[in-house]
Formats: structure tokens, C-alpha cells, sequence
């Protein structure tokens, strides 16, 4: 389930700014606990909480940065975000180094601290589901850690699978390019009694029409010129398991009517052979067409369609699964990581944000290539790459590649938001949505002063 909202400790040795600030939060909806020292609230911090906590540096005992240095220990990933009225850049650049999530100074605007703990927030949920997604790596046995998904979409699809997988019946699963088909068969079967035997696939678009039949019936030594050898087809090879049949309005209507004929009484013959041979299987077709056109156009039998529409199960596209995105990119940025042996890259809220209002027309396939390309560090390659409207984009010189051409557009975003905010890097930070953490490394980065 999606995680609560969450919860803010506020540390401050001043009672007014204690009681400011956590009625700035309440009138928000937030929930929030206030601590006079640091020492007060170590021991409520866990390596499992949902929250965020939020110290001013100066105050007697232990100051802000031995906090974040204790926090940290106990929660490394611990949104730890440092508040002062004493501090300046190298502080703040400090205090970062050493792990803080920001750096604010006081006095702060309400609007700015509440928009810092929300971001902050969002940046500990994100790593908690992460840390949970990542405990599945190991074990896939069950299907809520095989169709990863929170909407109601990907909740009805575990069900109907959940309950078709029981019942030995052949399934038509019907849903765009890329929507998982494939992991919904693999699902049916593994959680199916027919698990002991073979999952047998046979995509029908894949082999030559002229091939398809002697794919899925095998053939007999001599049979045609070619067939140097008897050869045991799909159907065979799926004896007491699962046969899927994928892009099956690809195949011939000369085959169709004999796999008519091999699901209705359960034999076949190979080709060339005369010999009824008895088959124990289950198939799992699919298609991203709509079947009754295909009939109605003369592609697809009528009576193979009807004998394979009785368990159907349509495959939502991701655009229909609102929320699942984030989920999903973080579960194959954790699967990729670990085949590359790489660090799974940083992903942060507004990168969720931006992706979770991309169209994806390539469904979970392209999301899977996209953290891809982010594990190996290449420039995304998307459709359609949502963009903040309004700004326009710098002239690169000619020549000049895409990274280039990115990295000059972020460097001159960043000096613009600088110099029409007089160089205040909370005022600029706020403009851009980014924590001034992230401002300040970009800021490095680009050898951009105030």
C-alpha cells in the first residue's frame, strides 16, 4: 500500500520558533512533534521511519551537524534538513558534504519550509518503497512482487490472474505493445498447477507464415525438402505445461484451423506424419489487435476466436495506471543496477513527477529501457519528454551534442534564476524547485558564482 503522509521533528532550543513553526505545519496538515534538544530526539528515530527532520545548528549539547551525524548513523538515508541564522556557504556546503538533505537560513517563509518538508518527505517515501521493492529482488514467488503496481489497474490485473491461475482454462490476454503480456502468461503458468511442466513460447509475428505450422506441430523426416530430421514442435514441447501463443492474429488461417482442431480434441498430428499423437497442454494466447475486427475482416477465425475468448483478460496500458510509475522505475532501476553491477542512479521527486506525466506509448517495455539508459548514464530517449513551457531553449552552437547542448541549457537556467533573485540561493532554490543542496553541486558544477 502507498505509504502515509508522513511526520516532521522540529529541534530547536527556542520555544518560539518551535511553536511558529510546528503551527505553520499543523495549518498544512502535517504531523508534527517538537524537540528542545538534540538529545530529545534521537531515540524516536528508526531506520524504518517515515519522516523528516528538521535542526537548527546552534544550541547547547549537541549542535545540528553532531545530530546529523547521529541521525545519519542510525537512518543513512534520513532527509536531515539544517536550519540557522548563524550559517553561511561554507557552512552550508559543509553541512551537505556531511549529508544534510538542505540548508535553510532564517528567518525562514513559511511557504519555503513547508514546500522543503514536502519535497524532503517525498525524497524518504521514494527511499523507503525503494528499500522495500529491493527485498523482492531475491524472491519473485508470488505475483505481488512480479506485476509491480499500487492503482487499481494493477490490482485487478493480480486479481483476475491470481484467480485464472488456479483454474486449468485456456486464457486470451489482449493489451497494447509493451504492457507486460508476456509476464502475465509467465504469471498464470508459474502460479498455475501446470508449474512442474514447460512454459513453451512461440511468438507468431516472429516466424515466416510458410514456418508456423511446422513450429508448433513439428515434422517428420522428409516432410519436405529441408526436414533432415523428425523434429517435436511447440505443442509437443509444451506436454503438461503452458503453450503461449503470442501476436496469434499473426498466424495463417490455414494453421489457425488446425490449432482449432488441436485445442478442441487435444491431439495433432506433425507434418508429414499420419499418426494422432495426444497432447496435455494449456494455452495462453495474446494480442494487441482487436480480434472481432480481424474477424469481421476475414483475418481471424470466427470459431478459434470464440473458442479462445472465454477466459480474457485485458492488460492495461501505463498510462491507465495512475501512480505506478515511480513504483515500477524504481524496481527495474534496482534489476538493472544489480545485472550492470552499478549503483542504482539518485531519483528524485521531481524526476518521478516529470516521468509520471509522460504518455509512455511504449508502455512498461520503454520504461524498462528508460532505467536502462539511466543506470548506464545515457541521455533518455523518450517520445515525447514532458518540458516546463514557457522557456525557451538556449541556441547551442552548431555541432554541439545533446549532453552539451542540456548542459549549457541547465547552466544558463541557473544564472538567470541567480541574477533575478539577486543572488539568494533560497529565493533562486524556490524558483528552480530543486533543494539548495542539489543548487549549490550544480552551482559547483558549472563554476556558476554569486
Amino acid at each position: 500500500m502507498r505509504l502515509p503522509l508522513g511526520e516532521i521533528f522540529l529541534v530547536d532550543d527556542e520555544e518560539e520558533i518551535r511553536i511558529a513553526s510546528s503551527q505553520t505545519f499543523e495549518l498544512e496538515g502535517y504531523a508534527v512533534r517538537t524537540f528542545a534538544s538534540a538529545a530529545e530526539v534521537l531515540p524516536h528515530i528508526s531506520p524504518d521511519w517515515l519522516g523528516v527532520v528538521i535542526t537548527d545548528v546552534k544550541m547547547p549539547g549537541m549542535d545540528g551537524l553532531e545530530l546529523l551525524a547521529a541521525v545519519l548513523k542510525i537512518a543513512p538515508d534520513l532527509p536531515v534538513v539544517i536550519q540557522t541564522g548563524h550559517g553561511d556557504v561554507p557552512m552550508a556546503l559543509a553541512a551537505m558534504q556531511a549529508g544534510a538533505y538542505d540548508f535553510i537560513e532564517k528567518p525562514v517563509p513559511p511557504e519555503y519550509l513547508i514546500d522543503v518538508a514536502k519535497r524532503a518527505l517525498e525524497s524518504r517515501r521514494l527511499s523507503l518503497e525503494n528499500q522495500s521493492l529491493k527485498a523482492r529482488l531475491g524472491s519473485e514467488a508470488d505475483i505481488g512482487s512480479r506485476i509491480i503496481g499500487e492503482s487499481p489497474a494493477a490490482t485487478e490485473l493480480r486479481r483476475t490472474i491470481g484467480t485464472l491461475s488456479l483454474i486449468d482454462v485456456d486464457v486470451l490476454l489482449i493489451g497494447e505493445t509493451g504492457v507486460g503480456k508476456e509476464l502475465a502468461a509467465h504469471c498464470l503458468h508459474d502460479l498455475g498447477s501446470r508449474k512442474a511442466g514447460k512454459f513453451v513460447p512461440l511468438n507468431c509475428g516472429a516466424i515466416p507464415p510458410n514456418l508456423v505450422e511446422s513450429e508448433l506441430f513439428g515434422h517428420e523426416r522428409g516432410a519436405f525438402t529441408s526436414a533432415s530430421t523428425r523434429r517435436i514442435g511447440k505443442i509437443e514441447q509444451a506436454q503438461g505445461g503452458t503453450l503461449f501463443l503470442d501476436e496469434i492474429e499473426s498466424m495463417p488461417l490455414s494453421v489457425q484451423v488446425k490449432v482449432l482442431r488441436a485445442l478442441q480434441e487435444r491431439t495433432i498430428e506433425r507434418v508429414g506424419g499420419d499418426r494422432l499423437i495426444s497432447v496435455d497442454f494449456r494455452v495462453i494466447a495474446a494480442t494487441k489487435v482487436n480480434l472481432r475486427d480481424a474477424v469481421t475482416e476475414g483475418a481471424f477465425r470466427e470459431d478459434l476466436f470464440y473458442r479462445l475468448n472465454v477466459a480474457r483478460v485485458p492488460i492495461p496500458p501505463l498510462r491507465e495506471r495512475t501512480g505506478d510509475v515511480r513504483l515500477l522505475l524504481q524496481w527495474f532501476l534496482m534489476k538493472m543496477a544489480d545485472r550492470f553491477h552499478a549503483a542504482p542512479p539518485a531519483f528524485d521527486p521531481d524526476m518521478a513527477r516529470r516521468l509520471e506525466a509522460y504518455d509512455w506509448p511504449g508502455n512498461v517495455r520503454e520504461l524498462r529501457n528508460v532505467a536502462q539508459q539511466l543506470v548506464l548514464g545515457l541521455p533518455l530517449d523518450l517520445a515525447e519528454t514532458p518540458c516546463s513551457p514557457g522557456i525557451p531553449e538556449p541556441e547551442a552552437p552548431s555541432g554541439v551534442g545533446l549532453d552539451a547542448r542540456v548542459r549549457l541549457y541547465e547552466k544558463q537556467l541557473i544564472e538567470e534564476a541567480l541574477a533575478k533573485n539577486g543572488g539568494s540561493m533560497t529565493l533562486t532554490a524556490r524558483e528552480l524547485d530543486i533543494p539548495r543542496k542539489r543548487l549549490y553541486l550544480r552551482m559547483q558544477k558549472f563554476h556558476i558564482h554569486k
